[in-house]
């Protein structure tokens, strides 16, 4: 029998059946603003800092949430008139305006003159900030909102083309983490130095981990979860079986080459089965899926919350008095 998950179960209502969604998103904020918080205000006990620090994976958890969103709404709208034209109004309505109002608090906030940011001003009003190394972050964390704005130019024509068939996704996703880990990124490395883009050896690296082709396999993995939940036939340990694997195999690569990429990778797969399982079991509760349901806003502005508190505690950078 074929199990009722939220978004598969016609006896849910709409508000029902997104409310692991929204849960699921309220823990990335959650995680975001925390690593933020603890950046600025440290509480000088080690292990505590480094759980808050692992928040910054919130944002791979808003990418899987994302891509299981989109195929959740292409389906609910399948016999919709003019869908593609329709889905871009959407998402321009549902990201751009606010991202504006972002743009506009955070120029205000500059102490430069508005000549010397017309280039990061340009880019990131037209979403075009993650091309550049210097615009990227003008709104701070803008860089995910330009991955999710590629993932939501190329996601009509891939539903339509690839639509319930799961395995393409997953085939996807294993490529171009493939390509990317193994021959992509030291190329693009060595091209960013050679074309004198970004000459900080860190800076390139932040750069690189920011760009869409290191992000997308998350978006391919989050359609394949879908599928995969929207049709349960495939043992649930078979799924768990192949990912364990996989997390397995980028764990030893790190050991082995003491390369970032690969705990990188182990760590979104993880977060996707996280997801997986939240969904499949239905997870709920209220306080943290009402955080979720502003956690676009949250994510463009709790910076300027921060900002405004390292004012008043400029001398206590310290959690724990």
């Amino acid at each position: 029998m074929k199990a009722k998950l939220p978004f598969n179960d016609p006896n849910n209502n709409k508000k029902e059946r997104l409310r692991s969604f929204d849960f699921l998103r309220g823990l990335a904020i959650l995680g975001v603003v925390s690593v933020h918080t603890t950046q600025n205000f440290t509480s000088n006990i080690a292990y505590i800092d480094y759980i808050f620090n692992l928040g910054r994976f919130g944002v791979q958890l808003f990418y899987f949430i994302s891509a299981l969103t989109m195929c959740y709404m292409w389906q609910l709208r399948k016999n919709e008139k003019n869908k593609i034209r329709n889905f871009y109004i959407r998402r321009f309505f549902r990201i751009v305006p606010l991202f504006w109002i972002a743009v506009f608090a955070y120029t205000y906030k500059q102490e430069l003159e508005l000549t010397q940011l017309q280039h990061q001003i340009f880019l990131s009003a037209t979403l075009l900030h993650g091309l550049s190394s210097k615009a990227i972050n003008f709104v701070p964390g803008g860089w995910s909102i330009f991955v999710e704005a590629c993932f939501y130019l190329i996601f009509p024509f891939l539903i339509i083309k690839i639509g319930n068939r799961k395995n393409i996704y997953l085939f996807l996703a294993v490529t171009i983490w493939a390509g990317y880990t193994f021959f992509l990124k030291d190329f693009l490395f060595d091209k960013l130095l050679t074309l004198d883009l970004i000459s900080n050896t860190y800076k390139r690296n932040e750069f690189l981990y920011m760009t869409f082709l290191n992000q997308s396999p998350i978006f391919f993995l989050g359609c394949y979860m879908f599928f995969v939940l929207n049709n349960l036939k495939t043992s649930n340990a078979k799924i768990l079986f192949f990912f364990i694997l996989w997390i397995i195999f980028n764990t030893f690569l790190y050991f082995f080459y003491e390369e970032g990429q690969y705990i990188f990778s182990s760590i979104y797969i993880f977060l996707g089965l996280f997801c997986f399982f939240c969904i499949l079991k239905n997870i709920k509760f209220r306080p943290i899926e009402i955080i979720g349901k502003y956690s676009y806003a949250i994510y463009l502005f709790h910076n300027v919350v921060i900002d405004e508190l390292l004012k008043v505690f400029v001398d206590q950078r310290n959690l724990f008095i």
